[in-house]
């Protein structure tokens, strides 16, 4: 007679189960009330039935199971979202160093062409003679660069005050110069 009452015991427990994954129902309410429940409570009837017994301590240990399996993965939930807004934080203070470093480089740059243009309005000032004679004394890639950015009438007078091996050299370097600039 206990072999018979096994298969209604699942149905029992399986088709209510069942019923709500059909309907969508939030299982979890129903393993919670299981999990309250005493053995005593499930098992009105049927305790002389060691089969019914051992499942129903089964479902209770899943029941368990599942209630700290949900827990853990709030826990995880919780913790990913902590994660995920320290992450929020840093990148907003990355993406602020960045515009703060963006911001001091380009003034930086700004300073440089600011003290690059007194330079060359120096050199527009000068007399060719002058210009040309502090010329020959710098590195011919500056003395170049320099050239290249004063006024082409200017740049002309002062290449002409130079030595004509050192204006050679000078040419060169400005052609150089303009070959790799695009």
């Amino acid at each position: 007679m206990a072999r018979p009452l096994l298969p209604v015991l699942t149905l029992l427990f399986a088709l209510p189960a069942g019923a709500m994954l059909w309907q969508g129902a939030d299982l979890s309410r129903l393993f919670s009330t299981v999990a309250v429940a005493a053995p005593a409570d499930l098992l009105d009837g049927c305790g002389d039935v060691p089969e019914a017994v051992a499942l129903a301590e089964e479902l209770r240990d899943r029941a368990l199971r599942i209630e700290r399996y949900m827990a853990a993965l709030d826990t995880k939930k919780a913790e990913i979202a902590e994660a995920e807004a320290s992450l929020r934080d840093h990148l907003g203070n990355v993406r602020a160093q960045k515009g703060r470093t963006n911001a001091d480089r380009d003034g930086a740059t700004q300073a440089v062409r600011t003290d690059i243009d007194r330079l060359i309005a120096l050199y527009d000032q000068m007399k060719p003679a002058e210009a040309a004679a502090i010329l020959t004394n710098l590195p011919a890639d500056f003395a170049a660069e320099i050239l290249m950015r004063v006024q082409p009438e200017a740049g002309a007078r002062i290449i002409a005050a130079v030595d004509p091996r050192q204006a050679a050299l000078l040419t060169a370097q400005m052609g150089a110069r303009s070959v790799r600039t695009p």
